[in-house]
């Protein structure tokens, strides 16, 4: 079983974490649209997450990322800390500052993942309005977060796999320590990597903090902008949000809220 982190001081590591995160793996036998789907959804969630460097290694979509989630050891009082864990003293150490990544730049324009790249595209609005965004059931939803925000929980909520080797007792245990629920269900699946939940809300989101930006706009080869997983099904008696407009009637009634990748 991990211990609590073994930190000499109070630090940056009480405020934030730098990691590497597995996007998704590319299939020889098949093309990027997947791939492309699963990244923009991923990298859309920047709240909390300050993405960069997203780059292939071998058969992997890598990106870095600095998750903005303080220890739930760290205890703060005006301008200093203490550790709870260790009981260190001294300044609160300084919070990074989130590096500015909108992925909605006005108008027609967006940013996107493309052919595993990081793009900037010109997406032009439906011709015609779609139904699901006239009659949204997700709009006024009591829906809510572990964080108890309501609206748009769907949307707000992410499960990432970070690459964390079982001998990396000292990340996997920073990780173990972070703040719940803004990060929290940490799992070892594997030898390679943990996965984790967070709460950090997706830029894709409209300022209403329901409808998606992306929904019924089209790349230019025709593929569709709005990530698939965004349309997916869960199982009939899957796991939903508290309050969730489709909680018990259904799979024929709509797209349910799903989560993770």
């Amino acid at each position: 079983m991990v211990q609590r982190p073994k930190c000499e001081s109070l630090g940056p590591q009480c405020r934030s974490l730098h990691v590497t995160v597995l996007v998704d793996n590319f299939d020889p036998d098949d093309d990027t649209e997947t791939l492309d789907h699963n990244a923009t959804w991923l990298l859309g969630h920047t709240e909390r997450v300050t993405f960069s460097n997203l780059r292939r290694e071998d058969d992997e979509l890598l990106v870095d990322a600095q998750l903005h989630v303080p220890c739930k050891y760290l205890e703060a009082n005006g301008r200093l800390a203490r550790c709870r864990a260790f009981h260190y003293r001294g300044p609160v150490p300084r919070a990074p500052t989130p590096r500015t990544q909108p992925r909605r730049l006005g108008g027609n324009r967006f940013r996107l993942v493309d052919h595993g790249e990081l793009t900037e595209k010109v997406l032009p609005t439906p011709r015609r309005s779609l139904k699901v965004l006239q009659t949204n059931p997700c709009d006024g939803a009591p829906c809510r977060t572990a964080d108890n925000t309501r609206g748009g929980a769907c949307c707000r909520d992410l499960q990432m796999e970070i690459l964390c080797r079982k001998g990396q007792t000292s990340l996997e245990s920073l990780l173990r320590a972070r703040k719940a629920p803004y990060l929290c269900k940490v799992d070892r699946e594997g030898d390679a990597s943990l996965t984790v939940e967070m709460i950090s809300s997706c830029d894709y989101l409209e300022e209403e903090g329901v409808a998606c930006s992306l929904h019924g706009r089209h790349r230019e080869d025709g593929r569709s902008a709005k990530p698939q997983l965004c349309w997916d099904w869960p199982p009939r008696r899957g796991t939903v949000h508290p309050g969730c407009a489709f909680r018990g009637r259904g799979r024929a009634d709509g797209p349910t809220p799903r989560r993770g990748r």
